[in-house]
């Protein structure tokens, strides 16, 4: 899934200061005669290009929530200050069954930041999508080409990535790992034999995995993404895209093949869930709170995306000498190259007014990505423009590495990419029933299967 930002905190609105001294000189005429455009000088003036809209305000909506909010606004702080133009964020942990409800009632918000190209494809069928202005359109030649059909729908382009997230990490203890003597892993083999030692050395509550897929009406998304990593790193890129249109079914060899390898790793009573109980507390276990047993040295790994830093009590050091750090998710077949998956935001206008465009036009510029990772560890962009010596934070550094080689197998997140009805439906309930009620692959399987889309 995204799933990648459907942070369980509260909602809402947040007030931001913004630092940039800026300031206007005389007023310039607007093309067709519409009235003036300020010249916006000092610090201000990188932000000519989105000015004579001040007084405006846009409405956007997604499914980032705090802590990660709290960088989002900052990030576009200064722009704020020197057009005038108010962004005006609201989150939800909703999101995915609240957008549909907001577009179908006439209520939609001028921007959406959708993190799945299935329910952009949804959205788009409902005819109130609007194509992105021209700029946006030129901006997107700073992306490779396969992020432009992630934000394309029957091959027209309507929505910019925001952002880009590398799902194929373990977080892990470099401490408890240096107390006990391990290695870091490099290979799937020695990942599972990591596992089963852990297993024998560790007593109590502890165990070597934890985990935790709730994330409020989103539920079972982190589920996903280890059956992803599985089809990914055991059969490449092509068995994952038939699995995607559904010419290879849940119920085929080779996808029941993989939830097998799923049910010997994080469905194992003697290896989860670490710190918490037994197996089906990850279904209960919120995946925000899943990784904190490390901490503890209750657990000994994670499987979670980049964007899971933002997860970590403040004040705890990552890095890898630091209270945690991540390594890459080795493929299961060490035949497939490099397999990571990958999640992103596109930025999805359901207006088309001057100052809306403003806003498109400066999220999908390389100034704006740079701003965001200044203010944002964790986050990464898929902007190709995007100066890479900004990148200090660790996880950051891996993350973009991986998602810019280009001899990688990479893939987006199949949930987001499959119908909407699957990816964000009965996908996540799959596997809610699988490791919460402890319902067999082959049912599992069968119910997502029946419930594809004609």
């Amino acid at each position: 899934m995204k799933k990648l930002t459907i942070l369980a905190a509260a909602a809402g609105v947040l007030a931001v200061t913004a630092t940039a001294a800026c300031s206007s000189s005389s007023p310039t005429p607007q093309a067709g005669g519409g009235g003036t455009t300020p010249t916006l000088t000092g610090d201000c003036a990188q932000f000519q290009p989105y000015a004579g809209h001040s007084g405006s305000t846009v409405t956007m909506f997604g499914s980032i929530l705090s802590p990660e909010s709290d960088s989002l606004n900052t990030s576009w702080a200064d722009f704020q200050k020197c057009t005038g133009i108010k962004i005006q964020y609201t989150g939800s942990n909703t999101f995915e069954s609240d957008l549909p409800v907001k577009v179908n009632g006439g209520n939609a918000p001028n921007l959406a930041i959708i993190p799945q190209p299935g329910l952009l494809q949804q959205m788009v069928q409902t005819g109130t999508v609007k194509k992105p202005p021209a700029q946006t359109v030129k901006n997107e030649d700073n992306w490779s080409k396969v992020w432009k059909t992630y934000g394309s729908a029957d091959g027209t382009f309507y929505a910019a990535p925001m952002s880009a997230n590398m799902k194929s990490l373990v977080w892990y203890s470099p401490k408890y790992f240096a107390s006990k003597g391990y290695k870091v892993p490099t290979t799937y083999a020695d990942l599972m034999s990591l596992s089963a030692k852990m297993a024998k050395d560790m007593s109590g509550t502890a165990k070597p995995w934890c985990g935790g897929i709730g994330s409020g009406t989103a539920t079972g998304w982190p589920a996903t993404d280890w059956l992803e990593e599985t089809v990914l790193g055991t059969y490449g890129g092509q068995v994952y895209d038939d699995w995607i249109s559904h010419k290879v079914k849940f119920a085929d060899p080779q996808i029941q093949a993989a939830m097998k390898t799923v049910q010997g790793w994080m469905l194992n009573p003697a290896w989860v869930n670490g710190g918490v109980g037994n197996v089906q507390t990850i279904a209960t276990t919120t995946f925000q709170n899943a990784g904190l047993p490390i901490l503890k040295n209750q657990c000994g790994m994670l499987q979670q995306a980049s964007f899971y830093e933002a997860q970590w009590p403040k004040g705890t050091k990552v890095g890898p000498d630091g209270d945690v750090f991540a390594f890459y998710l080795p493929a299961v077949n060490p035949s497939i190259k490099t397999p990571v998956e990958g999640g992103g935001e596109f930025v999805t206008a359901f207006a088309d007014d001057p100052a809306t465009q403003a806003v498109q036009n400066y999220l999908s510029s390389p100034e704006w990505a740079q701003s965001r990772i200044e203010v944002a560890p964790g986050w990464v962009s898929a902007n190709e423009k995007v100066d890479q010596s900004l990148y200090k934070d660790p996880i950051d550094k891996i993350s973009a590495k991986y998602l810019a080689d280009p001899s990688a197998t990479f893939r987006f997140d199949a949930s987001d990419s499959m119908p909407a009805a699957v990816g964000s439906g009965t996908f996540w309930k799959g596997m809610v029933d699988w490791f919460g009620s402890g319902k067999s692959a082959t049912a599992v399987a069968q119910e997502i299967d029946s419930s594809w889309p004609n």
